[in-house]
């Protein structure tokens, strides 16, 4: 076996195509985006890159030059963790656990020269919300930008000597027709009688110009010292205008009390029901068969992006009002979608664990994010709770 660095467009390309070649006969999986992976090793495109992060990635050939093998590793200066860690992601490859291990030392190997002390995975370069983990149960339809293997691969990491840092749930639930415990209904019906509280989606210019501002309010009390940071206004902006293109006003949701923004409930249509269609590439085609399935056929399928309430309104009934609320709007003939999924719920975060169960979700698929540390007699501790 012969292990190649990619340095080449040449080598760009073959790491993008050994993956369709893998999974060529698996109805489940759902082609990325080619930019979407690609992006993320350019700093025109990745601007961890200006923040001295770095990136390889390699490719693994038999005998015959043919490709059995990828896998990425990279250093994100943004991760403060108690000892210096790298990542592991993009990994794929064929049934053979010599070919996985010689993937994962070579890995190893540059991020151990590079001063790193561990390496998780498998992960993403940049945020957690995409690429992020192994699927261990729940081998349907990815959503978009979550990743979907082979169930062989949870042996390779755990045989190697990964072990579990933590689990991410994805919860799902149907839309309509739910029966919820008299007692939360109670809890929410007094908070939507106080007149000093709003519950309502987003609309028309408030949509553009208003939303972000309120999005940037709540994140910032209810989850920014959980996530170690702080959204500023241009960044949620910036996240409302890439999400234009796809928004449905009906799936941004927000709470106030006194006029100001209190909560949320952010979701999107799940574009991988459309996306399965373009194999990958936005061209002028890729384009073209977007705009037709989103317009003739578009997702029956909501994704939860993010739920939150500040803290000064946790624990007085403010989450029970807002989904009892959202859910008689939702509950409407003319609402589309039939089923939401929950994305990226980790084991470590209760609270939210506790508003999924609320919402009567079930868990749907489970991921799980190994760490290695190369120091093999160090105690090994998981991914702490958040309180």
């Amino acid at each position: 076996m012969n292990l190649i660095e990619v340095t080449s467009q040449e080598h760009q390309k073959e790491f993008i195509n050994m993956a369709v070649r893998l999974y060529r006969n698996e109805k489940n999986w759902i082609r990325p985006l080619d930019k979407d992976i690609e992006g993320l090793f350019h700093p025109e495109t990745n601007k961890l890159f200006r923040n001295g992060a770095k990136a390889r990635r390699w490719l693994l050939q038999d005998s015959e030059g043919k490709t059995i093998g990828r896998i990425a590793a990279f250093i994100n200066p943004k991760m403060k963790e108690k000892q210096p860690t790298g990542g592991v992601g993009f990994f794929e490859c064929i049934n053979d656990k010599s070919a996985a291990f010689k993937l994962f030392d070579v890995a190893k190997e540059w991020l151990q020269s590079e001063g790193m002390e561990a390496m998780d995975g498998p992960i993403n370069f940049g945020e957690r919300d995409k690429w992020w983990g192994l699927l261990i149960e729940g081998f349907t339809e990815p959503n978009y930008n979550m990743p979907w293997n082979f169930k062989y691969y949870q042996k390779f990491f755990e045989d190697y000597g990964f072990k579990l840092y933590f689990k991410q749930f994805t919860y799902q639930r149907p839309v309509q027709k739910l029966r919820f415990d008299q007692k939360m209904i109670d809890r929410a019906n007094l908070i939507i009688a106080n007149p000093e509280y709003e519950f309502r989606y987003i609309q028309g210019k408030e949509l553009q110009e208003k939303a972000p501002e309120y999005f940037m309010t709540v994140y910032n009390k209810a989850w920014a010292r959980h996530l170690g940071k702080s959204l500023s206004l241009k960044e949620a902006q910036l996240m409302f205008g890439k999400m234009k293109p796809i928004i449905d006003p009906r799936l941004i949701y927000f709470g106030f009390y006194k006029g100001e923004p209190v909560s949320f409930f952010i979701n999107i249509p799940e574009i991988n029901q459309i996306f399965k269609h373009v194999n990958g590439k936005m061209n002028l085609i890729g384009k073209l068969k977007f705009l037709w399935y989103k317009t003739f056929s578009p997702p029956n399928k909501m994704l939860g992006l993010v739920f939150g309430v500040v803290p000064d309104h946790q624990g007085k009934g403010v989450e029970s009002a807002m989904i009892i609320s959202y859910d008689k709007m939702s509950n409407s003939p003319s609402f589309p979608y039939k089923t939401i999924e929950m994305n990226w719920i980790g084991d470590f975060n209760p609270k939210m664990m506790r508003v999924c169960e609320q919402l009567l979700a079930d868990i749907y698929k489970t991921h799980h994010t190994y760490r290695y540390l190369f120091d093999r007699e160090k105690a090994f501790e998981r991914h702490p709770i958040f309180d």
